[in-house]
């Protein structure tokens, strides 16, 4: 899922200002920690996955439909009273949902079963940089000159990430989904921006994911899914020398990739503030890419680490180049 994890902002998502106190700083930045760290577990559990014989498809399909339904059971029992949506809400909520959650998921699952999986999230986290060129061109808002610095930043360094060397060659396709990824997050940055103006990021997500597993179940109905494969063993690398059952990872990928992190950037953010919270996320790409090179394999040379590096950069500059920046729901539950 892979993204920093909030724009920054103003506000916590919960309508309040940040928690302050020394207790309540330490607690958030653990929280968001974790939850950094879990998602960027995720990816390469994920590819795991996706190794096995689940495609990109029938994964993020699984994801969208077993984080719906503990979202709902958590949403029900949070806030029992809350309000259905109706109208342009539902309609923007059903948009997000396919566009910022199913697209964003799924381009994301394909370019890391074609790319390494620092790689592909590192091109999926320029899409703060999107949504200020966005912000500048379309709706004609006051940008800070910076926001050209974080485009040089990020070409520059994924120029720098893209130098693989003789033995490896660059996935087209996975290419074309890491951008286009890219392009659906910034898409969910900005409709979310509006949908948490008048709703809890808490039932936003639910909601979203909710119309994400209803677009997938369309595209492939679950009947068609041969459930016995996730009886498989599949065996760790790594000299693990250990085989889990297929469906031991996709349950990871739905609680402990999604949901449970999920909700620790909602306790981060609620005691940090979308601004610092959004920092510490910044770590995600590293955490990814670790993971990656000691389960998978996947190395980077010292050029592609110093690239990564310059395109974080980038994007923290880009996050604060809009002055009235925005305050999604969080997009780290819609990567990992």
């Amino acid at each position: 899922m892979s993204a920093p994890s909030v724009s920054p902002g103003t506000a916590s998502p919960s309508g309040g200002s940040a928690s302050s106190g020394t207790a309540g700083t330490a607690v958030g930045v653990g929280a968001v920690l974790v939850s950094t760290l879990l998602f960027a577990v995720n990816g390469t559990v994920s590819k795991l996955a996706m190794q096995s014989g689940l495609s990109p498809e029938r994964l993020v399909e699984l994801r969208s439909v077993g984080s719906a339904v503990v979202l709902v059971v958590v949403v029900l029992v949070v806030t029992p009273r809350a309000r259905l949506p109706r109208g342009r809400e539902l309609a923007g909520l059903a948009l997000l949902g396919v566009v910022g959650m199913a697209m964003v998921q799924w381009l994301y699952f394909v370019a890391i079963s074609r790319l390494p999986v620092g790689l592909a999230l590192l091109i999926e986290f320029t899409a703060p940089v999107l949504v200020a060129l966005w912000a500048r061109f379309v709706l004609r808002e006051d940008v800070r000159a910076r926001v050209w610095w974080a485009l040089a930043a990020c070409v520059a360094g994924l120029g720098l990430v893209a130098q693989v060397g003789p033995d490896v060659r660059l996935d087209l396709l996975g290419l074309v989904a890491a951008g286009g990824a890219a392009v659906s997050l910034a898409a969910y940055y900005v409709l979310g921006d509006r949908l948490v103006r008048r709703r809890d990021p808490l039932s936003t997500q639910t909601w979203s994911l909710v119309f994400a597993a209803l677009f997938w179940m369309v595209a492939q109905p679950l009947w068609t899914f041969d459930s016995g494969v996730l009886a498989d063993d599949v065996a760790l690398p790594a000299g693990l020398d250990v085989a889990v059952p297929l469906w031991l990872l996709v349950a990871w990928v739905v609680v402990l990739g999604t949901v449970i992190p999920y909700v620790l950037v909602l306790v981060g953010v609620r005691r940090l503030g979308p601004g610092r919270s959004a920092v510490i996320g910044m770590l995600e790409p590293v955490g990814a890419a670790a993971t990656a090179w000691v389960v998978l394999g996947e190395s980077m040379t010292p050029v592609q680490l110093v690239g990564g590096v310059v395109v974080l950069v980038g994007v923290a500059l880009a996050e604060t180049a809009r002055r009235r920046p925005t305050v999604p729901p969080v997009p780290d539950a819609v990567l990992g």
